[in-house]
């Protein structure tokens, strides 16, 4: 018999708005979906596990695959998924807010309990987001998907393989002779060896990170190469889930803003500012709901 736990699902929680986002490519190599389950492979202190989150009427089952872990192993697993969903915050203040406003009432109503689906390892989010820039996301997913193939590690269940994103120690010393085969240009090629470079040697890492301010963290990972606003405010939304970090410059914001207005060209950076004076402490989340409008 497998060993199994429940997660309660907080209020105002869509499962399957949630797996809608984890859908987004079939190229996705970080977790497997089964109809409305999902399947990942984390590592916990050198322990790789297995588990399979399935939804049920009031909570998540997770299902643990390849072992039973340690109680306290389980209790790390069920925080990781709950800030993976982020099933800790309260939406209930955002809902109240956006109900006045006429850019965000009618999505909030139409994508009601929809999450930051996040990335707790703030390696992996960085990284993800310097993948991302320039190109359009389904060729960030297949540059993720070679990168992982090539330098994650591999766990193997009923013949099925799952894979880690690879560590940055094992980044931090790759060169471009790794990379650019891969189809990476040579400034994502120096810009993600330089972030493994800085977690290996401990200038930055998620505990640093996490006792600062939004501004402190925002500075501190723009110190790094390679990461500018749009980067530093987008890992500090999928990791942090800092309410006021929001991507000002995000292409994808600016485009619903027009078409949500109407407008016959996108909004400039002072006109997004004003708007989003509305949403001072949910930044992040009129980010996340504008971003589902297209």
């Amino acid at each position: 018999m497998r060993e199994k736990m429940k997660i309660q699902l907080p209020e105002n929680f869509s499962y399957e708005l949630c797996l809608s986002f984890l859908k987004r490519s079939p190229k996705e190599i970080l977790h497997r979906l089964e109809e409305d389950k999902v399947i990942k492979a984390i590592s916990l202190d050198g322990e790789q596990i297995i588990f399979k989150i399935k939804p049920s009427k009031d909570h998540l089952v997770l299902e643990f695959l390849n072992a039973t872990p340690a109680k306290q192993t389980q209790t790390h697993i069920e925080l990781y998924v709950r800030e993976w969903f982020d099933m800790d915050t309260d939406l209930a203040p955002f809902y109240a807010l956006a109900k006045k406003d006429d850019l965000l009432k009618d999505l909030t109503e139409k994508f009601r309990g929809y999450r930051i689906v996040g990335q707790p390892d703030l390696f992996e989010s960085l990284v993800w987001a310097v993948l991302g820039q320039q190109i359009n996301l389904q060729f960030a997913y297949t540059l993720k998907q070679r990168f992982v193939e090539r330098f994650g590690e591999r766990v193997s269940h009923d013949g099925v393989d799952y894979f880690l994103f690879p560590s940055p120690r094992l980044v931090a010393g790759l060169t471009d002779e790794d990379l650019l085969p891969l189809q990476f240009s040579r400034q994502k090629s120096k810009y993600v060896t330089l972030i493994g470079k800085a977690f290996a040697d401990g200038i930055i890492s998620k505990q640093k990170l996490s006792s600062l301010s939004f501004e402190e963290a925002k500075n501190e990972l723009m110190k790094i190469k390679g990461i500018g606003n749009w980067t530093a405010n987008y890992a500090l939304m999928k990791t942090f889930r800092y309410p006021n970090a929001f991507p000002l410059e995000d292409a994808g914001v600016h485009n619903a803003i027009k078409n949500l207005k109407g407008m016959k060209k996108k909004p400039t950076l002072n006109q997004v500012k004003r708007i989003f004076k509305n949403y001072k402490g949910w930044e992040a989340y009129a980010t996340l709901y504008l971003w589902k409008s297209l």
